[in-house]
C-alpha cells in the first residue's frame, strides 16, 4: 500500500491549520470550506496526535462558535478543523448569555478569533421547549427557565407570520440575533467590528445531511 496519499493528507492538514486566516471573510471561508468536506466525508483533520505539542506552547483560534450543547452538534468535526482552531461556546439553544458575552470578549480581546459563528441545528430541543412553554403558559421546572426566557425573544418574532414550521423559524431567528448581537455589544467586540476585525454569521447545522446553512 502507498503512503503517498495518508503523507500527502498529513502535510495539507498541518498546512491548513498554520495558515490562519487574517479576515473575518478568510475565516467564515476557511469554515464554509471544512464544512463542505465534512459533508463530503473528505475531512483533513483527522490525526489529533499531529500538533499536540505545539498546542502546549498556547491557542490561536481564527472563529469562535456559538453553539447548542446538544450532542449531535461537533463544531470541530462539523467545520472540519482541528483542536486549537475554533474557541468554542456552548449552551442549550446556541444564545448568547452574560458569561458567554464575556467569554466572546475574551476570544476577540486576547486571542484574535476574527469571525463568531451561532450555529443552530434541525430539532432543537431547547427551541421547542420554548415554543411548548408559551403556548402552555408555564415555565419549566428547575433552572429551565433561564433558557426559555433567553430563546422566548426569538419565537415572538415569528410567530405573528404564522409559520408552516414554527421551531424551524424560530431557530433560525434565534441564530440570527445572536449572530447580531455578537458584533454589536460594546464595548470590545463593537469596537472590533467596527475596525473591520470581526465578523459574525448565523448558520444552521442538518443533522441528517451535515450541512451547515448560511443565513
Amino acid at each position: 500500500m502507498s503512503l503517498a496519499a495518508p503523507l500527502a493528507t498529513q502535510v495539507f492538514a498541518e498546512e491548513a491549520s498554520a495558515a490562519a486566516p487574517v479576515s473575518p471573510e478568510e475565516a467564515l471561508q476557511r469554515l464554509v470550506e471544512g464544512n463542505a468536506r465534512y459533508v463530503a466525508n473528505a475531512a483533513i483533520n483527522t490525526d489529533y496526535s499531529l500538533t499536540r505539542a505545539s498546542r502546549a506552547e498556547g491557542q490561536q483560534p481564527f472563529a469562535a462558535i456559538v453553539s447548542c450543547s446538544d450532542s449531535r452538534v461537533a463544531p470541530e468535526l462539523i467545520f472540519d478543523q482541528g483542536p486549537g482552531e475554533l474557541f468554542v461556546v456552548r449552551v442549550a439553544g446556541n444564545f448568547i448569555s452574560e458569561e458567554g458575552l464575556a467569554t466572546l470578549e475574551y476570544g476577540v480581546a486576547v486571542l484574535g478569533i476574527k469571525t463568531i459563528v451561532v450555529l443552530g441545528h434541525t430539532a432543537c430541543g431547547a427551541i421547542d421547549a420554548t415554543i411548548k412553554s408559551i403556548a402552555d403558559n408555564e415555565l419549566p421546572p428547575g433552572h429551565l427557565p433561564s433558557l426559555v426566557n433567553a430563546i422566548r425573544p426569538a419565537v415572538y418574532d415569528v410567530m405573528g407570520d404564522a409559520p408552516d414550521d414554527l421551531q424551524a423559524a424560530a431557530t433560525v431567528q434565534n441564530a440570527k440575533l445572536n449572530a447580531a448581537r455578537a458584533i454589536s455589544e460594546g464595548p470590545i467586540l463593537s469596537a472590533a467590528a467596527a475596525a473591520g476585525n470581526l465578523g459574525s454569521a448565523a448558520g444552521i447545522y442538518e443533522i441528517a445531511t451535515g450541512k451547515v446553512t448560511f443565513l
